[in-house]
């Protein structure tokens, strides 16, 4: 064989080689070049999703919160209500001491009553032993279940005046309002002696 034509199928046989090791380079170079945009892509994606994730956790965090705030919510009204009920209860209690009168009142006037005896003990006149041992001790009573009848017909009143209550509260506030009155009129009466004055020296 001729020495020429061997190196001439050499070159031949190289150089498709040499252009297939090309072709290989410029494929890894551009899966190199791809690879930083692909990067950036997948990096975008984590971002989004966990920005999502972020905008859940609050959503949720906001849902977990009211129910919480309605929880609350109705709180101040069985308050409210456990008020009106235990002030209407209160209101006729009062009232019905405030007409048949209290241990205060009865424990006053006795004292007044030993009081009026001491002073009348070295004597005077029949009006002034009446006053001071019978009178005085009339009026403290009368004077002690006022304050009662007072106490009474002014906690009925705020417990009228409150809101949402219940079907009973309103009827018990009334008869407790009504008998503060009652007893505060019955009072006035005795502490002025328009009831049941209290007895002449001459009968």
């Amino acid at each position: 064989m001729n020495p020429t034509e061997t190196d001439k199928t050499t070159d031949k046989t190289t150089q498709p080689a040499a252009a297939g090791t090309g072709a290989v380079d410029t494929k890894a170079e551009d899966t190199a070049v791809a690879a930083p945009g692909t990067s950036e892509k997948t990096a975008g994606t984590t971002a989004e999703t966990v920005g999502d994730e972020h905008d859940t956790a609050v959503s949720d965090g906001i849902d977990d919160e009211r129910p919480a705030a309605d929880d609350d919510g109705p709180t101040p009204r069985a308050s409210s209500g456990l008020a009106a009920s235990a002030g209407a209860v209160f209101a006729a209690g009062l009232g019905v001491v405030g007409l048949s009168g209290s241990w205060i009142g009865r424990v006053a006037a006795e004292r007044q009553t030993l009081i009026g005896q001491i002073k009348t003990s070295q004597g005077g006149s029949p009006a002034d032993q009446i006053s001071a041992i019978y009178g005085d001790a009339w009026h403290t009573t009368a004077l002690s279940n006022g304050v009662f009848a007072l106490l009474a017909l002014i906690i009925g009143l705020v417990v009228l005046t409150r809101p949402r209550k219940s079907g009973w509260v309103p009827a018990v506030a009334v008869a407790g309002a009504a008998l503060g009155a009652l007893g505060l009129i019955v009072s006035i009466g005795m502490y002025f002696d328009i009831i049941l004055a209290l007895p002449s020296a001459g009968s």
